[in-house]
């Protein structure tokens, strides 16, 4: 999305209508990208396009591309140049999927431990084949053996749901950290009141399905420092914006670092269990019932 959205600025400083710059990364782009274009080319605002063809994308996309349409609304609307504020999302998308990448990194290894051991238990009762024991005539048809494969399948049950939730409450809730401040940046650079870039803003994430964003305190008092210092709002912003974007990097690392030691909990309280259940219990009981039928 990123490369869509930097080629995009290029073919608009080049001088390429808007629409037509969508036409031509149409063939070659995404198929969100075909449909926004065959919009634009009717007359169809683009930020509108985008937000009604959002079905397309998967769910982990649609919040990025959610806020497109909201820069995309912005500028046009406060008149800001298209093709810098597109240059400028661009690089906070590149450093979203920078954040993105160094989650999945840092969740690599957990998610894969977890994984791992949830066999054990299957490895124990093959382990019991191998050596020669019936393990699996013994959990299907008697009663001890029942109970060990209810209690133990159980267990594995609860482990992955468990796993699941770990993993699920270490990912990121918001997909585009300082948003808001990007897009109120976007809007002081087209010249207008900050009473009307509020106003932009706050419309352009209403429509785009993007009012939850926060960050609404942080901006004001950005805007205060700028009116007391006597500076422009633009770069005060942007900065407060990438700021966000690292502190949401440091919390989803410091998560994952979380996450490889609150796996250990399902590991030890249902995944050993259902191993002792499913694959060692039986072995016993294969043991004993062929040693008490060899008297």
């Amino acid at each position: 999305m990123a490369s869509v959205v930097q080629r995009l600025a290029v073919l608009m400083t080049a001088g390429v209508p808007p629409s037509s710059a969508w036409t031509y990364l149409a063939p070659e782009s995404s198929p969100i990208v075909a449909a926004v274009a065959e919009r634009a080319v009717e007359g169809s605002p683009v930020a509108e396009a985008l937000v009604g063809h959002l079905e397309i994308v998967g769910p982990a996309e649609r919040q990025a591309w959610r806020g497109l349409a909201a820069a995309w609304r912005v500028a046009t609307e406060t008149g800001a140049g298209l093709a810098p504020t597109l240059r400028e999302f661009a690089v906070s998308l590149r450093s979203l999927a920078n954040a993105q990448r160094e989650i999945a990194v840092a969740l690599a290894a957990p998610v894969a431990t977890a994984r791992l051991v949830m066999v054990l238990p299957l490895v124990g009762l093959l382990f019991g084949l191998v050596l020669g024991f019936d393990t699996l005539g013994i959990l299907f048809t008697t009663g001890p053996g029942l109970a060990c494969l209810g209690l133990g399948v159980a267990l594995m049950l609860t482990a992955a749901a468990w796993n699941r939730r770990l993993v699920a409450s270490a990912q990121p809730r918001d997909l585009t950290p300082g948003l808001r401040y990007e897009l109120m940046a976007i809007a002081v650079s087209g010249g207008g009141s900050i009473d009307r870039a509020s106003t932009a803003v706050a419309v352009a994430l209403r429509s785009t399905g993007l009012d939850d964003v926060g960050d609404e305190l942080g901006v004001d008092a950005v805007l205060a420092l700028s009116r007391r210092a006597g500076v422009p709002a633009g770069e005060l912003l942007r900065s407060e914006g990438e700021e966000a974007r690292r502190s949401a990097r440091a919390d989803a690392a410091a998560k994952a670092s979380v996450l490889a030691v609150r796996l250990m909990l399902p590991l030890g309280l249902c995944v050993l269990p259902a191993f002792l259940l499913l694959g060692v219990a039986p072995l016993l009981i294969a043991v004993i019932t062929s040693t008490v039928s060899g008297f």
